[in-house]
């Protein structure tokens, strides 16, 4: 399935029905009076949070969504039938943006979540209503309530525990294989993710979810390589992960690469907890290990984890960090805990 993270789409509700003229006629009734129906009410566009969509491909192919417009009404004082609402299915992560991306006007974090953004128009008012004691057989009647309508962007940001984040070709997708299996594409090349990845970590008896984004190079903030577009996917994260090539030329330089383009981004990425690690020490001897962990750890003000995402050396130790940095889940019990009382169930409560 192709991944496309935001996408540009019309919607407009339905109008409101108009209101129908018509007078009563039947046998031996000579003033039956007017009995015309309101017209009915048109569709809301709806959107809603759904499982099971990691991507926007789909509003690449359909970009106008259009509700139905209501009924007209009819004799008989019956009032026209009512639109149908027209739900519009997004991923969880969702945000929907005004025309100029100024504005987030909603925002889908919860599978379920659902939102009426444009209501449709009410229906217009049959020639019944007008009846008044000097005007007994009105001829007037209303169109129906207009529509509302809008271009907007949908933007996706995925919701992940943990994010990976560093140069080019750091091993962020080696690591995010070793330790889900998200089999992400692998190879000695920058730039070889060009999309961002979610794997499930299983660890400790917990779960919690992964980010692999695209490498950051110097410049990413103003467009450079494949920019900071994907910097997005990781804001919801609690902790990133930050890796660092053993075999860069400069590891000090490669971690303040990174660094800098995430405060430019902005988003309060910088605020986060920060892991650092420094990766593919499988090629290097104890050593030179020592040597650029402490180097690296002078540049960063944290400590430095020893990390092979190939070989598996320290990737538990990396594991344990980023539970301690999230707390415990929702699912973890708590060291406290002595047991829960027992319920004794009722249909009556």
């Amino acid at each position: 399935m192709h991944f496309l993270d935001q996408a540009k789409i019309f919607v407009r509700s339905g109008a409101g029905g108009p209101g129908a003229v018509s007078f009563r006629r039947e046998k031996y009734i000579e003033y039956g009076g007017p009995d015309g129906g309101n017209g009915g009410k048109g569709g809301d566009i709806v959107f809603e949070a759904v499982a099971g969509l990691n991507t926007l491909i789909d509003f690449r192919y359909t970009q106008h969504f259009r509700a139905p417009r209501g009924h007209g009404g009819s004799g008989s004082n019956r009032t026209g039938g009512g639109g149908d609402d027209l739900v519009i299915k997004v991923p969880v992560g969702t945000q929907v943006l005004s025309e100029d991306k100024e504005e987030v006007l909603m925002d889908f974090t919860r599978v379920g979540q659902r939102e009426v953004f444009l209501r449709g128009g009410d229906g217009g008012r049959g020639n019944a209503t007008y009846k008044t004691s000097t005007n007994r057989a009105p001829r007037q009647h209303g169109t129906g309530w207009p529509s509302e309508e809008a271009w907007v962007w949908l933007r996706l940001k995925l919701l992940a525990d943990a994010g990976l984040v560093g140069l080019p070709n750091a091993g962020k997708s080696t690591f995010i294989n070793a330790v889900t299996n998200a089999q992400a594409k692998v190879g000695a090349y920058a730039f070889t993710t060009t999309r961002p990845q979610l794997g499930v970590v299983r660890h400790r008896e917990r779960e919690f979810v992964v980010a692999d984004i695209p490498g950051l190079i110097e410049g990413a903030a103003d467009g450079a390589g494949i920019g900071d577009r994907f910097l997005g996917h990781i804001e919801r994260c609690r902790v990133l992960l930050h890796l660092v090539d053993a075999n860069d030329a400069d590891v000090a330089e490669s971690y303040r690469i990174v660094r800098d383009e995430l405060e430019a981004y902005g988003g309060g990425l910088v605020d986060k907890p920060h892991i650092i690690a420094l990766n593919k020490i499988d090629t290097l001897d104890d050593e030179l290990i020592e040597a650029l962990s402490a180097e690296l750890a002078e540049a960063s003000g944290a400590d430095v984890i020893p990390l092979s995402g190939a070989a598996g050396t320290g990737v538990d130790w990396v594991l344990d960090k980023l539970l301690e940095q999230m707390g415990p889940g929702a699912d973890a019990v708590p060291e406290n805990d002595q047991g829960e009382d027992e319920i004794t169930w009722s249909p009556l409560g």
